[in-house]
């Protein structure tokens, strides 16, 4: 099997990671996959910030869990943190009247999780930045980053990046009837 064929099918999530900072050339170069994604009509609409200031990691992380409890309707005590103690998050954005903003920052994600794990690292797609980057706080911090100010963005995803503490799962076995043919 060839070396890509093989990083998709060994690709997993990763939900611990170490505490040891991940190269900038790493990170840069998982970032440049993302880059590369597939977008529609080759617009390049998907924006990525990377994160590694420790403050701005903390309160990503409590709105994220903020988020998530109140969609659920309830408080959960000692709810661990959502990105799993990675030490660089990977946040996916695109200006929100591009028609396939979710689409193309999918691809973006995806591309970045699959270079990720062909440079020995871990990642975690990471739900809620759809809800993050619609509060004001967010939007405004997106222009303390020095994005548009008069651009209306809409959050994608976060991905979770680090080394992985520990060694993935074995993959689940493939779920039949997913595939049909037409000849």
């Amino acid at each position: 099997m060839n070396e890509t064929l093989q990083t998709l099918i060994t690709r997993r999530s990763c939900r611990k990671y170490l505490s040891m900072p991940v190269e900038q050339e790493k990170v840069e170069r998982v970032i440049e996959a993302g880059l590369y994604a597939p977008s529609g009509k080759g617009f390049q609409s998907p924006i990525i910030i990377a994160v590694t200031n420790d403050e701005v990691r903390q309160r990503l992380s409590k709105v994220n869990k903020e988020i998530l409890e109140e969609m659920l309707g309830k408080a959960i005590p000692n709810l661990p943190d959502p990105f799993y103690g990675a030490p660089v998050f990977l946040a996916v954005i695109a200006p929100a009247d591009r028609p396939h903003k979710q689409l193309d920052g999918s691809l973006t994600l995806g591309n970045m999780m699959n270079a990720a794990h062909a440079e020995g690292l871990g990642t975690c797609w990471i739900h809620r930045a759809l809800q993050t980057f619609a509060m004001s706080e967010w939007k405004a911090w997106l222009t303390e980053v020095g994005l548009d100010p008069e651009v209306e963005y809409e959050g994608v995803g976060f991905l979770s990046l680090g080394y992985p503490d520990g060694e993935p799962a074995a993959p689940p076995a493939r779920k039949e009837g997913r595939v049909f043919w037409v000849k």
